[in-house]
């Protein structure tokens, strides 16, 4: 999706132009390097192998992410080693590790927590491998294609804080604050939550898991509503992804307290349609675009092995749907 013009008058232009000098840019857009700017259709992997490390594929985002990059590669004339550590710390070291000595042309990691992932990303750049990375804000990464988690922290907030008022207590996961996208949405909700003095985030905070997510999270929220059994004691729920929103839901609607909205991020396409059921206790939820996502960080592979010099970062832009503009974020996207 391309940026036309922003609210400060600037347009796409413009923006490419401060995007360069910052070291970011927009999927879609061409910055300048050392060698002429391919087109995509110029673009090739042919003789390339690439490697593909994902954290595990049991989520939208992350399956989607992962077999469009596999099939970016392939497109591309490239050979894919891809592999899924199955959300097993221990797993994903090792298949980094197998990864490394198999020598590929470029390696590319979805996700992960960066303490965890960081210190087999600097050994794959000390072997010469490039590293890029899909929403990891790592220095040992060439370039990170994610979605502007900044802007999608502030948005969701500011329509949380909204939607209720601009008052009352509100529950928050935050289980994985070590991985970079879920550390700057909950950064980016308690910065606008500091400037609304009577909204007050309950301690102490959920930790939401994996695996059996929607469970743990069903689990913790029914508790959470026997502790606060008033309506009005609770109004809204938020977590850093749309899983966990989504047990909420579900335990929100069972236990009859529908008056509380619950918000997340990543464009699930069941939270999509919680969403748009006007009934539903899902209040919003920011849809992204992995699979544009993983297409433009193989993208940049290729760009990268032709010799053109990469931005830091890669942002592909997300839509907000709330319980007004559902339907058209999801057809406009094409999920849900």
């Amino acid at each position: 999706m391309s940026i036309e013009k922003s609210g400060n008058g600037l347009g796409r232009r413009d923006l490419l132009k401060l995007s360069a000098a910052a070291g970011v840019a927009v999927a879609g857009a061409s910055l300048i390097g050392q060698k002429p700017v391919l087109a995509a259709e110029e673009l090739s992997l042919k003789g390339k192998r690439i490697a593909i490390s994902a954290t595990g594929t049991d989520h939208f985002f992350d399956l989607q992410a992962y077999n469009a990059q596999i099939e970016e590669v392939k497109r591309l004339g490239g050979e894919p080693i891809a592999v899924d550590a199955g959300r097993n710390d221990g797993k994903l070291v090792s298949q980094l590790q197998t990864l490394i000595a198999q020598k590929p042309d470029a390696i590319v990691q979805i996700l992960g927590t960066l303490s965890v992932i960081d210190p087999w990303l600097k050994k794959a750049r000390d072997a010469g491998i490039p590293v890029l990375t899909v929403d990891v804000g790592s220095t040992n990464s060439i370039n990170n294609t994610t979605s502007d988690n900044w802007g999608i922290g502030k948005d969701l907030a500011l329509q949380l804080v909204s939607d209720i008022g601009g008052e009352g207590n509100i529950v928050v996961f935050n289980g994985f604050y070590g991985v970079t996208p879920c550390a700057i949405r909950y950064d980016q909700l308690v910065n606008v939550v500091k400037y609304f003095p009577k909204v007050k985030i309950l301690q102490p905070e959920l930790r939401d898991v994996i695996p059996n997510t929607v469970q743990d999270a069903f689990t913790q929220i029914t508790a959470i509503l026997n502790k606060y059994p008033e309506k009005g004691s609770i109004k809204a729920i938020w977590s850093a992804w749309d899983i966990p929103q989504l047990g909420a839901t579900q335990a929100l609607t069972a236990a009859g307290r529908t008056e509380i909205r619950t918000y997340g991020v990543d464009g699930s396409p069941e939270v999509l349609q919680l969403v748009a059921d006007p009934n539903s206790p899902a209040g919003a939820d920011v849809a992204q675009q992995p699979a544009e996502i993983g297409r433009t960080a193989i993208r940049n592979v290729a760009k990268l092995l032709a010799g053109q010099t990469l931005p830091r970062e890669t942002y592909v832009s997300a839509l907000l749907a709330n319980k007004t503009n559902v339907g058209e974020v999801t057809k406009k996207l094409g999920i849900g």
